[in-house]
């Protein structure tokens, strides 16, 4: 058990906020430092401790601006909490309100990964800039817009006209982020105040509705095509469309929305490599996709252009119960597996109970 005086106890005491045990027994604040570099600052001000925070900064005239071993700050801690008492009060006493911790975010950056807006205006009323970028190159309305506060948005549109004028180093935009993490009040804000162009894509060619569909958001995705003209039909860099993306991650009601609502061709073809939605979802081993695309008339002995089924790629995944639902599933030439990984795979597994593999040898 630590005993009085022992860094774990004293930092202990300053979570608890019991700051007369801690004047007690702290023989020397300025010698404590925690396993990851903090000081008691840090630590106070990460639990919103601002007695003891002021405590140690002007009884024991601690650095307000002493950097852990990420560089974070104790007004990094307090902003990334929401303890818009420390914030402010680490800003009176002169934090610098830019300064960067590991991978270049800065307090406002940090502030933005929580929804309060008023941490947010006292950061950006002293001075911090929103158009900074950490080492990502994500600026603090990016980050926001991860997090989809439409009033956050709205003041730092207020404050920076251009904030939303951003991309990260692989090209992907607030709205991009937005989309995928299904903030749809975000979006509304994005669509209203900003001017992305429709289907702006990232360094894989991916664009915001292809992230709406492939993280199963319909609603922002049904937001995307009314208000911004958005393609169902657009490719990425590997030519895969929206259905091929949300068969990869599973997104049944996606596929079907794209097929039953929108007309999308459930047989469409990546035009890179030639494969189906099927083939997407074979080689992920998404069972219950798979039952969706052949309900919604998937062909489930199309190929690709290596002369490959869905069969192969289930197999090549080692997905052998996916593998044993498609051939029971009405595959027509069950010598597609011939001479392939595939069945070996299946012989070695043993799990395709009352299969002939004498007619495939």
């Amino acid at each position: 058990m630590a005993g009085p005086g022992d860094p774990r106890r004293l930092c202990r005491l300053v979570q608890e906020g019991q700051l007369l045990a801690l004047q007690v027994e702290l023989q020397d604040a300025r010698g404590y430092q925690g396993p990851a570099g903090d000081t008691l600052l840090h630590c106070a001000a990460r639990h919103g401790r601002l007695d003891i925070l002021a405590y140690l900064a002007e009884a024991w005239g601690m650095d307000i601006e002493a950097a852990n071993r990420d560089y974070k700050r104790p007004l990094h801690e307090a902003a990334s909490m929401g303890h818009r008492d420390c914030v402010r009060y680490l800003l009176a006493r002169g934090a610098a309100v830019d300064s960067l911790k590991k991978a270049d975010w800065t307090p406002l950056m940090m502030a933005c990964t929580r929804k309060n807006l008023e941490v947010i205006q006292d950061l950006v009323e002293h001075g911090a800039n929103p158009l900074l970028k950490n080492k990502d190159g994500w600026n603090s309305f990016h980050i926001a817009s991860r997090e989809g506060d439409p009033l956050i948005l709205q003041y730092l549109l207020t404050v920076c006209p251009d904030a939303w004028k951003t991309e990260s180093k692989i090209r992907r935009t607030p709205l991009h982020t937005a989309a995928m993490h299904g903030c749809l009040e975000a979006v509304k804000v994005l669509l209203e105040r900003c001017q992305y162009e429709p289907d702006c894509k990232d360094s894989c060619g991916v664009t915001p509705f292809m992230d709406a569909i492939q993280c199963g958001h319909i609603d922002i995705a049904r937001l995307l095509l009314k208000k911004h003209e958005a393609c169902f039909s657009a490719e990425d860099s590997l030519g895969a469309q929206a259905l091929h993306r949300a068969a990869v991650t599973g997104q049944d009601e996606a596929i079907r929305f794209l097929v039953s609502d929108l007309g999308v061709d459930v047989d469409t073809r990546a035009t890179t490599t030639h494969l189906t939605a099927l083939h997407f979802a074979a080689k992920e081993g998404h069972i219950s996709t798979i039952q969706t695309l052949l309900f919604l008339g998937a062909d489930i002995n199309a190929k690709d252009e290596r002369n490959r089924s869905a069969l192969h790629l289930a197999c090549a995944g080692q997905h052998l119960v996916c593998a044993e639902f498609l051939l029971q599933s009405g595959l027509k030439d069950s010598a597609d597996i011939t001479g392939t990984l595939a069945q070996q795979l299946m012989k070695t597994a043993g799990v395709l109970q009352g299969f002939d593999y004498s007619e495939v040898a």
